[in-house]
């Protein structure tokens, strides 16, 4: 069964950081490109940032410069390392994986809160 397991949300003040963990598991990852989306209350699912099995990257242009995703293909783990946080990064973060054959698979998610 594949599974995808986000960790490392939760609550933080403005301009802080979060390391959000996504670990897949269930088939070979590795040939897969990866990514985490958010979506905030009320609003449409948003791509946040993707990596492709040849750590070809990809950001929204909200997040960059301050947000980095990485991936150890061995482990079948996707990172996004969030810095200068701020109130409108609020959202629940979810993993994604997208296998060579065209399958999409997500996790549950994890919420981050930015908030004094």
């Amino acid at each position: 069964q594949v599974q995808l397991v986000e960790s490392g949300g939760g609550l933080v003040q403005p301009g802080g950081s979060l390391r959000l963990s996504c670990v897949a598991s269930g088939r070979d990852f590795s040939r897969a490109a990866m990514g985490w989306y958010r979506q905030a209350p009320g609003k449409q699912r948003e791509l946040v940032a993707t990596i492709t099995s040849t750590y070809s990257t990809n950001y929204v242009d909200s997040v960059k410069d301050r947000f980095t995703i990485s991936r150890d293909i061995y482990k079948n783990t996707v990172s996004l390392q969030m810095n200068t946080l701020k109130p409108e990064d609020t959202a629940v973060y979810l993993c994604s994986a997208r296998s060579s054959e065209g399958n999409d698979y997500w996790g549950q998610g994890t919420q981050v809160t930015v908030s004094s």
